[in-house]
């Protein structure tokens, strides 16, 4: 489309010299550079040292954490003391944990949390029968020696028939005393251990029910409450749980079952889902101009027909009545389509658009052929280089091993707390109020004089003020060094593709290796520059972590004006790290390609990519329609074929592969999609970052030469004859 001869010059490159110089010189043109430079020196070295020493110091933080933190404080259950069933010294042999009245835990906070305000004790086995000692109350005004003391589950330091002999829960009374002070439990039913706590077995045993808890003869099983329990009532009372319990348990049965019988299947969609990734990267160089030409006409035809179906419409209404009635509220929407001047809106509202839209179209031509040249170009280069697409296996392992010792610190740091105890069922006249912080230990020595029902129970566990800040501490070097891996992924990547630009005949003149060479000169020289730009966004991060727990401890407060402000900061920091990660990847292309330091790649980057911003905004929006359109049409080919082959409606696979038999064949076609989208994410990427080296590469060979034979152009011959360049050399065309 570009005309041929020394006077095709696009009207971009006729600038003037002095405004181009707004935005920094441009680049000379140096006989010796053949592509990124191998004699290079160490970049950031300050930056690089802080970064060592700041890993150093999360080691140290880790030392912490692991010395004084207690997991299994999370993992396994605590009882009224704070003692760890089954770790605590007192009760090692005891390793699950009994709630005198699960009735109070039936809820779906409390069994979330795994905290209920009744007297939990560590045991060694989970009751398997049904009791209440309610029921020995009666046999024991008829007869005390037939009580069987032996069946009561009471607190660790209470022995009931030492207290019903000889001690201050004597007599009929006492007995009932000790249930109503919560002493002894009123009553317990078959249970199962769940995550180490005792439940009853007709809410999580899939061969138990209510009618096996409860025969005729358990008429007495009331809480200390007043409240009596039956088979009839039992699913009522228990209902939150038996809701929670028993759909949680079915639902993760039924998925597992799922799971293990489609396994196979779903790692086979993940392969075709790779294989499809690699597929449309390479066929890209010929679907390129289709897909991005042909959008624009579809989208010009789609604008088209809505202006011509809203002059059908208006013209449909011409003489009905009221419909040239002027514009009224009204909470039907519908009535607005009744009108001929809402039309008429549509109408000149869409023609508007669609003028604007072939106007930039048309001024923007050019720039869109080079665009789309530039992403066929991405595509013979990562074609030509495959060992990219797998290269971010590298950066996810280091980004699972940050992840992993960022939790472990952090589950560490959690867990380095100290019990708190507090005040539960305190009676008006006694001294301390229900939820005061009490002294377990000496809590009985000092009120055992009193006839009280209050206890002091272990409510949680608290942290010292110094974790939090080790925290926050652990969350930022988790920010800087997850985006230290995302910044080498992208360095390394650079240097490759900038490696295949720079080969003035290629393949033979790219170097061999040059992803790992690439990769050792990233480690070699510039970690200090990874980990300065990594850096600068792991500070924006933190604030925005920082804006966002402000914003949460706000709500509920009136001060809107602050909120407004918090909203704006949120906003602010938000954009900041869009533009801050745009500098970073386009520096990290440079310092790939000169080795100089992250300022003043940044720099260069910026000014670069300002005297050609046009460009810039037509070669990025492109880019990521095409990226985002690749991964989309990926994982709804991979996800429209495994519900077909779920279905059992791709009836020619069936002779060769066994469809498995599903609860929700939902699930694995939910899992494929996903690992689909994952991973057309991760060859994308590669793909994307191929366009954006080869883009800055293709704006400095403007800059540096000419075409002539001195000053050769290393572009390939469809960019040169879109922006009107042909190098001297060159046989023209006949």
């Amino acid at each position: 489309m570009g005309i041929k001869g020394k006077n095709k010059v696009a009207p971009e490159d006729e600038q003037n010299l002095t405004e181009k110089e707004k935005f920094g010189k441009p680049v000379k043109y140096d006989p010796t550079f053949k592509g990124p430079i191998a004699n290079r020196g160490c970049t950031d070295v300050i930056c690089c040292i802080l970064f060592l020493v700041c890993i150093v110091g999360m080691g140290g933080v880790g030392f912490i954490a692991f010395t004084t933190g207690d997991p299994w404080t999370l993992v396994y259950p605590t009882d009224s003391r704070g003692q760890i069933c089954g770790v605590s010294e007192a009760v090692q042999d005891k390793p699950m944990l009994f709630f005198f009245d699960f009735l109070k835990c039936a809820s779906y906070d409390t069994l979330l949390e795994f905290k209920c305000n009744t007297p939990q004790v560590c045991m060694s086995a989970c009751p398997n029968k049904t009791y209440s000692p309610y029921k020995d109350l009666f046999f024991g005004a008829v007869a005390p020696a037939l009580l069987n003391f032996d069946d009561f589950i009471c607190d660790y330091d209470f022995d009931p028939a030492t207290e019903y002999a000889t001690g201050d829960y004597q007599g009929l009374d006492g007995l009932f005393l000790m249930m109503e002070d919560d002493r002894c439990a009123s009553y317990y039913l078959p249970s199962s251990p769940l995550a180490d706590r005792c439940v009853p077995s007709f809410l999580v045993d899939a061969l138990s029910n209510v009618g096996d808890v409860f025969t005729t003869n358990d008429s007495f099983i009331y809480t200390a409450n007043g409240d009596n329990i039956t088979g009839s009532n039992a699913e009522e009372l228990f209902s939150n749980a038996v809701n929670l319990f028993l759909e949680l348990q079915t639902l993760v049965q039924v998925l597992y079952e799922d799971l293990v019988a489609s396994w196979h299947m779903v790692l086979i969609g993940l392969g075709i889902g790779m294989l499809l990734s690699f597929i449309w990267i390479v066929v890209m160089r010929w679907l390129a101009g289709v897909i991005v030409w042909g959008s624009l006409i579809g989208l010009f035809a789609a604008l088209g027909f809505g202006v011509y179906y809203c002059w059908i419409q208006y013209s449909a209404l011409e003489g009905v009545a009221g419909a040239d009635s002027d514009f009224e509220f009204s909470s039907n929407l519908l009535s607005y389509l009744r009108l001929q001047k809402t039309w008429m809106a549509f109408g000149i509202t869409l023609l508007v658009v669609l003028s604007l839209l072939v106007l930039i179209t048309l001024c923007l031509c050019n720039r869109i052929r080079v665009a789309i040249s530039l992403i066929k170009e991405a595509s013979r280069c990562v074609g030509g280089m495959i060992s990219t697409l797998f290269w971010p296996i590298l950066p996810f392992l280091l980004q699972m091993l940050v992840i992993t010792v960022w939790v472990f610190i952090a589950v560490f740091l959690a867990t380095s707390h100290t019990a708190k105890y507090t005040v539960v069922d305190a009676e008006s006249d006694f001294p301390l109020a229900n939820g005061t912080v009490c002294d377990e230990a000496n809590f009985t020595s000092y009120y055992g004089e009193m006839n009280f029902t209050a206890r002091c129970q272990f409510q949680s566990y608290e942290v010292e003020q110094y974790v939090l800040y080790l925290q926050i501490y652990n969350l930022f070097m988790f920010f800087w060094l997850m985006n230290f891996c995302v910044a080498l992924g992208q360095m390394t990547l650079a240097g490759a593709f900038a490696s295949y630009y720079w080969a003035f005949s290629k393949p033979q003149d790219i170097p061999a290796f040059p992803l790992l060479k690439s990769f050792y000169r990233s480690i070699r020289y510039h970690l200090g520059s990874l980990a300065f730009g990594s850096l600068i966004i792991a500070i924006i991060q933190i604030i925005r972590v920082m804006l966002e727990y402000v914003e949460n401890k706000l709500k509920g407060k009136d001060n809107m004006v602050v909120k407004f402000v918090i909203k704006c900061l949120k906003c602010c920091f938000w954009c900041l790290e869009k533009f801050m990660r745009f500098i970073n990847k386009n520096a990290y292309i440079l310092i790939a390609i000169y080795g100089d330091n992250f300022c003043t790649s940044a720099q260069n980057a910026f000014f670069l990519l300002m005297r050609n911003i046009v460009r810039v905004a037509v070669v990025n929006k492109i880019t990521d329609y095409l990226i985002f359109l690749g991964e989309l049409c990926v994982t709804a080919i991979v996800g429209a074929a495994s519900f077909f082959f779920f279905t059992n409606q791709i009836t020619f696979v069936g002779e060769y592969v066994t469809v498995p038999q599903l609860n929700y064949y939902w699930f694995p076609i939910i899992l494929i999609c996903v690992g689909t989208f994952a991973i057309a994410i991760s060859f994308f990427s590669v793909y994307d970052m191929a366009v954006d080296t080869l883009f800055l590469c293709f704006l400095e060979d403007l800059e540096r030469h000419d075409g002539s034979a001195e000053k050769p152009y290393y572009m390939s011959k469809d960019l040169m004859g879109i922006v009107g360049k042909k190098n001297k050399k060159e046989v023209p065309d006949d």
